[in-house]
């Protein structure tokens, strides 16, 4: 487990965008398709837009059609949290960034094999570092 970062609402806002606040932050959510990297077939990491963790990789990545990036397993099963997120007439699984506490999205038990989990994940709480062509 990496050491947690904690900054002041204040330097979170001078960090982030007004989106990345909002989500990573706040608890957020982008609107369904629109965020940029729900489409995206590159190779390369995802990684936390707050801090910079390693979150997931695109070989773990696959089309659910939720409208979101969706993810059957972490990068390291240290890298994220889970808590049980009550809001909104709903008992789902939040995920955060296990360094940052970040919002990151949500986890369900309806992804594909080997877990069966689909990692719901905001664009927006995501920086993605492109594979090199070697």
């Amino acid at each position: 487990m990496t050491d947690k970062l904690n900054l002041t609402d204040a330097e979170w806002r001078e960090r982030l965008s007004p989106e990345q606040y909002e989500i990573l932050r706040q608890a957020g959510t982008e609107r369904a398709f629109t965020g940029k990297y729900e489409k995206n077939k590159a190779q390369g990491l995802y990684k936390c837009a707050g801090c910079g963790l390693p979150l997931f990789t695109s070989d773990t990545k696959y089309d659910s059609g939720s409208g979101w990036p969706s993810y059957y397993k972490p990068a390291d099963a240290d890298a994220i949290e889970e808590h049980i997120d009550n809001a909104h007439g709903m008992v789902r699984t939040e995920v955060r960034c296990a360094k940052c506490e970040g919002h990151l999205g949500h986890v369900f038990p309806d992804g594909p094999e080997p877990t069966g989990l689909r990692y719901c994940i905001n664009s927006a709480s995501l920086d993605f570092d492109p594979e090199e062509d070697g």
